[in-house]
């Protein structure tokens, strides 16, 4: 490791022992989304997370890159108590949204939830008509109520998902007749119908061709004009083409937490321009 290396690892890595997230000065240029200070996470006597500090910025995409098992989709769960589901997990450290630290035990988790979308690796659209995939859940939170509302609703969401040209003839078939990118595009839909504040996507084309790769690619830069995006991948190519702040995880530790283009050309750390640069990982 030369000098010059050295010296910016040794920056890095004392802002985030300190428990100061590691961000870049055009970060004040944008507003908080979500506050992560010293969050740690164990299964069962396992920990999974370890002191995380971060800040994650408003209708930005954040990709979250590292190995297989470094804790990035544990992380992602973090931010809307999805691993509360898991009965052996123990949580630690604030995570923060408008003031409020979403692990506090008066927090609504269903409107956590609903403020803090889920898109999964592989498509998942419930079995139901297309309509009834988009409309079913902004139904079930009082957020439409006559059909002409449900109507409209469904066709902006389609739309904002890039999905309504190829299925506004066939709604009422079920989403799973779909192709799977169509499919992902759909659960897409359905996790901005009910209008949230962040979009979580966990590896969500690595199901998908590279056409359809593409297609959600774009998509993620069309709605971050309207929502905050945070996205696990392992492709590097496809962090640095979608995301404006990438986190680099290690072993449960944020190694190094950068703007994207930063990350890729200038890297702050041996472990994560080793990462990147494919020598390891």
């Amino acid at each position: 490791m030369n000098m010059q290396v050295a010296e910016r690892e040794s920056n890095a890595m004392s802002s985030q022992q300190s428990g100061q997230p590691v961000t870049r000065n055009d970060s004040a240029n944008h507003e908080l989304s979500i506050r992560v200070r010293d969050l740690n996470l164990w299964y069962g006597q396992n920990q999974a997370l370890k002191n995380i500090s971060l800040d994650i910025f408003q209708k930005n995409v954040t990709a979250l890159i590292g190995p297989s098992g470094c804790g990035k989709s544990t992380f992602l769960r973090c931010l809307n108590r999805m691993n509360d589901l898991i009965p052996s997990v123990r949580t630690e450290g604030l995570v923060e949204m408008d003031g409020r630290d979403v692990n506090d035990a008066r927090m609504d988790e269903v409107a956590l939830r609903r403020r803090v979308g889920m898109v999964f690796q592989k498509p998942n659209p419930f079995p139901k008509s297309i309509f009834e995939n988009v409309a079913y859940a902004p139904r079930m939170h009082d957020l439409v109520s006559r059909k002409a509302e449900q109507e409209e609703l469904v066709e902006q969401a389609l739309r904002d998902a890039g999905l309504w040209n190829e299925v506004k003839d066939k709604l009422h078939q079920p989403g799973t007749s779909l192709s799977g990118g169509q499919q992902q595009r759909l659960c897409i839909a359905r996790a901005i119908a009910v209008k949230p504040d962040v979009i979580l996507m966990d590896e969500p084309t690595s199901a998908l061709d590279p056409i359809s790769t593409a297609t959600i690619e774009d998509l993620m830069d069309k709605l971050k004009k309207q929502f905050t995006i945070v996205t696990v991948t392992h492709n590097m190519q496809q962090a640095a083409r979608v995301a404006d702040y990438t986190a680099f995880f290690h072993l449960g530790e944020v190694i190094e937490y950068n703007d994207t283009k930063t990350m890729f050309s200038n890297p702050h750390t041996k472990k994560a321009e080793d990462y990147i640069t494919g020598r390891y990982g």
